[in-house]
């Protein structure tokens, strides 16, 4: 059974930084590309930072560029997102997906990152 267990949102102040994980079971980690999503309220899901099985190439949403660092641990079966310089328009439930779970539309519960003073 597939288990994405998102960790580490909480209440940051704008400017700030946090790091969130996500710790996977249930298939080869290694083999699998991963990608990070968010949602904000009422708004639709949208595609964060992606990277490939080895790590060896990364993509980033054009919102993101620059303030946010994706990157994966095989070893450890877990998946990283640092971010910094976090602004308001950052505030979103964030989550971690592999493309076969991506297709079974089979999501975790998230991390909850908000970004106010």
């Amino acid at each position: 059974q597939v288990q994405l267990v998102e960790s580490g949102g909480g209440l940051v102040q704008p400017g700030g930084s946090l790091r969130l994980s996500c710790l996977v079971s249930g298939f080869t980690f290694s083999m699998a590309d991963m990608t990070w999503y968010r949602q904000a309220p009422g708004k639709e899901r949208e595609l964060v930072a992606r990277i490939t099985k080895t790590g060896s190439s990364t993509d980033y949403a054009d919102s993101v560029k620059g303030r946010f660092i994706i990157s994966r641990d095989n070893a450890r079966n877990t998946l990283y997102l640092q971010m910094s310089r976090l602004k308001p328009e950052d505030t979103a439930v964030y989550y971690c997906i592999d493309d076969m779970s991506l297709r079974h539309d089979a999501w975790g519960q998230g991390t909850q990152v908000t970004v106010s003073s």
